[in-house]
């Protein structure tokens, strides 16, 4: 007897051909063949030479042969093929196992009834889809069964799940038509499955909340077996370490339910022992049931004594349970006594919410979300404490957080610096045209020097915020660390002071790298000298480069290092130490320990911000009283070395006049007055706006000549790049200087798809600002 097969419901033909699996090439239709044939049979009746008329009819009849044997062929193989497939689709639709017939991209177009009862999603066309609620990364397993059945004819893999050993196999039926069969191996030898020795009610259920399994004990509390979740909880969803309302057969009851994740985003599900749940539905259901519950689990004494830990939780807590141990010695992160916790819930007040926690412990962290449930009767009250792990997650978040607060920091840094880079591009222009109009015998140009001095001075320290907001200018050039060092040797030995050794440790074979060799020295420099001050009474501090290779991902600090190469230079110094609880705000700006006057605090987020741009990593380790040791890593270079001979030094002579007319866009009114002046005193003639606006209207006259655009970046309405462009389109041959306090990296791109144009950061001076315009005009 044929059992009946009804495929209507997932939409998949119940009879598919093979040539309907196969992605045929398009053939030429047999009438293309016959057409020729029947044209020479034709035409030879209208030929009067007798050779001919023979020679189309001979053609003609051979043609038509030769089409009608294409055509019996191609109805012999068809009706093969259907035969086949029939006979196939017979005789799997009647197999126990789940069978599948797919294509070369795993579509399904054929499914037995077993796989329809074991794989219930409809919307599932793919095998990967299918699989995918079976064992993890199903796409790997599939494509390398499928490569080997191409090969070999057959394939097959046993794989071990959650719920047991199962044996994938795959035989090639035709070039592209794939039979797939699944077998549980779990059910070989009548043995039970594991679960069904539980005495806790346990079930698996799918990511559609349709159970797929239901032990022994669930099975006998249910009184039957159930298709989905909404048949057994009354309140979904299900939150584990909660209690949940379960329709049993002998009516409704509460019961602690503790949830597992398991493979292909099923969930195992647990019945806990409690007072509602009977002890007829769960035999012997005391404590030690629940000892080998892959749930982490805690008996709680309302004074906070821990009573009990089955496996997964002392595993869990390090083993960190000793006799006598109190909640409170475990955890911390409350914010008020656990204790009052615990009473709170076994008397019913208070929240039931879960909380996050943190697990004392020395040398690692740990942190559980806790979800606290009354237990036991009025002589004995006690909490049981579902434990999760939520490590990974609370890493993520501080992560974020505090890439956050970095970035949030940078880029309050990076926009104090461009206000200030303008106010000092206005202090030391005008500073500078005051010097002009001063000879050195006055009385005010000691004073005039002063401020331009303090200028610079200012203008280094808003470098340094740039930097740490990576908006700095960088000019990465290939160099050997080795050379760098070498040449840095005679400062530092200066900066460390007698009373500390300086030593280098160079690995012969160290990587050439990409990156600022000031920039570097810059680095070099700034950990050296923070080494030093944690050596007051001396000390030694030594630097190594080697270089490193990653094979997998450095996860270190929150931090991610991809896996490759990488040049290393390490820092390392016997000094005082950084103390645990500072070591987080390390790479802020303005956090010093130092005393008031004797640190900025920008030495390491300067460090910081110049290796992140450089697109390297710098790590800490600390020990107090022992040393601290900075690591930085940077991508190799594979490109050589080039030794560029350092070329005669040539002092430009800043023109005393020019020519040529110049619009000057700057919506600073200071930085415009100076810029003006300055240009004005060289000869240039200049026209100023205010806006990107304004200029475009002045260009609009095409009579006006202008030889050259000095504009700001960024402005208010329309940014520099922006109306240039659109300048350019009437006046291509005019030359471009932009001007900006962010670095030229923020808008390189845009700046490099402008012809004839240079960048010009501020503050600028007098000399620099007209030996960039001579220069680009001339």
């Amino acid at each position: 007897m044929t059992n009946h097969i009804d495929h209507s419901h997932h939409g998949i033909d119940p009879r598919p051909s093979l040539s309907a699996l196969r992605k045929e090439k398009p053939s030429v239709p047999v009438f293309l063949i016959v057409i020729p044939g029947v044209v020479a049979i034709v035409t030879a009746f209208f030929v009067a030479h007798p050779f001919v008329r023979l020679g189309l009819l001979v053609f003609g009849s051979a043609v038509v042969l030769f089409a009608l044997l294409v055509i019996a062929y191609k109805f012999l193989q068809t009706r093969k093929t259907s035969y086949a497939t029939q006979a196939l689709i017979s005789l799997i639709s009647n197999d126990a196992s789940p069978c599948f017939l797919a294509d070369l991209e795993g579509r399904v177009s054929f499914r037995n009834e077993a796989a329809t009862d074991r794989f219930r999603e409809r919307a599932v066309e793919t095998l990967g889809r299918a699989f995918l609620e079976l064992f993890a990364n199903p796409g790997a397993v599939l494509f390398l069964l499928q490569s080997k059945a191409q090969a070999l004819g057959s394939a097959r893999e046993d794989i071990v799940t959650r719920k047991g050993h199962v044996r994938l196999s795959v035989n090639a039926i035709d070039d592209a038509v794939f039979l797939w069969r699944l077998e549980d191996l779990s059910d070989r030898g009548g043995g039970a499955r594991a679960a069904d020795a539980l005495s806790l009610p346990m079930l698996t259920a799918g990511p559609t909340g349709t159970i797929l399994y239901m032990n022994e004990a669930f099975r006998r509390l249910f009184g039957g077996r159930a298709k989905n979740l909404g048949g057994v909880f009354s309140d979904l969803p299900i939150v584990s370490g909660q209690i949940h309302k379960v329709l049993c057969e002998a009516g409704e009851v509460d019961s602690l339910v503790a949830e597992v994740p398991s493979h292909g985003r099923r969930r195992e599900i647990y019945l806990l022992p409690g007072d509602s749940l009977s002890e007829e539905a769960v035999s012997g259901a005391e404590w030690d049931a629940i000892e080998e519950l892959p749930v982490p689990l805690l008996k709680v004494a309302i004074s906070g004594e821990i009573i009990s830990a089955n496996h997964e939780a002392r595993v869990l807590l390090d083993n960190r349970i000793p006799k006598g141990s109190r909640i409170s010695d475990l955890m911390k992160g409350l914010g008020r006594p656990l204790v009052d916790w615990l009473a709170e819930t076994a008397e019913g007040k208070g929240t039931s919410k879960p909380q996050f926690l943190e697990v004392i412990h020395d040398s690692k962290e740990i942190h559980l979300q806790v979800s606290l449930n009354p237990a036991g009767d009025a002589e004995t009250p006690h909490v049981i404490a579902v434990l999760n792990d939520v490590t990974e997650f609370k890493n993520l978040e501080m992560q974020f957080v505090q890439s956050q607060k970095m970035q949030a920091i940078g880029q309050l840094a990076g926009g104090v610096a461009h206000d200030f880079n303008n106010l000092l591009t206005a202090i030391s222009g005008h500073c500078d045209l005051l010097l002009l109009r001063h000879d050195q015998g006055d009385g005010d140009y000691a004073d005039l020097v002063q401020i331009h001095q303090n200028a610079n001075r200012a203008a280094a320290l808003v470098g340094q915020l740039l930097a740490y907001s990576r908006k700095q200018n960088l000019q990465p050039e290939v160099i050997d660390l080795r050379n760098t060092l070498s040449d840095s040797t005679h400062l530092l030995n200066r900066l460390v002071g007698e009373r500390v050794t300086l030593t280098l440790d160079h690995d012969p074979r160290v990587s050439p790298i990409r990156a600022d060799k000031r920039q570097l020295e810059q680095v070099l420099m700034n950990l050296v000298v923070n080494a030093r001050d944690a050596m007051p009474e001396g000390g030694n501090i030594r630097i190594e480069t080697g270089n490193t290779v990653l094979v997998e991902g450095l996860s270190r600090d929150r931090v991610t290092v991809p896996p490759g190469r990488y040049v290393e230079l390490r820092v390392h110094d016997t000094g005082t130490g950084i103390p645990e609880d500072k070591r987080v705000k390390r790479f802020e700006p303005f956090w010093t320990t130092k005393k008031t006057g004797e640190g900025t605090g920008l030495g390491l987020s300067t460090a910081y911000g110049i290796i992140k741009q450089t697109g390297g990593y710098i790590f800490v380790v600390s020990t107090t009283g022992v040393g601290t040791t900075f690591s930085i890593l940077i991508p190799s270079h594979d490109a050589p070395v080039e030794f560029v001979p350092t070329p005669e030094v040539i002092e430009l002579v800043v023109p005393k006049s020019g020519d040529g007319v110049v619009l000057l866009v700057e919506d600073e009114a200071p930085v415009r007055a100076f810029a003006s002046l300055a240009l004005q005193l060289r000869g240039f003639t200049v026209l100023e706006a205010d806006c990107a606006e304004a200029a475009l209207t002045l260009l609009a006259d095409l009579e006006l000549v202008v030889d050259l655009f000095l504009n700001d970046v960024i402005m208010p309405g329309k940014d520099g790049p922006t109306w240039v462009r659109e300048a350019l389109a009437a006046r291509p041959d005019t030359k471009v200087v932009f001007v900006s306090g962010y670095a030229e990296e923020a808008f390189g791109e845009e700046q490099k798809s402008i012809p004839n144009s240079v960048f010009l950061p501020k503050p600028f001076s007098l000399n620099e600002l007209t030996k960039t315009v001579h220069n680009q005009l001339h």
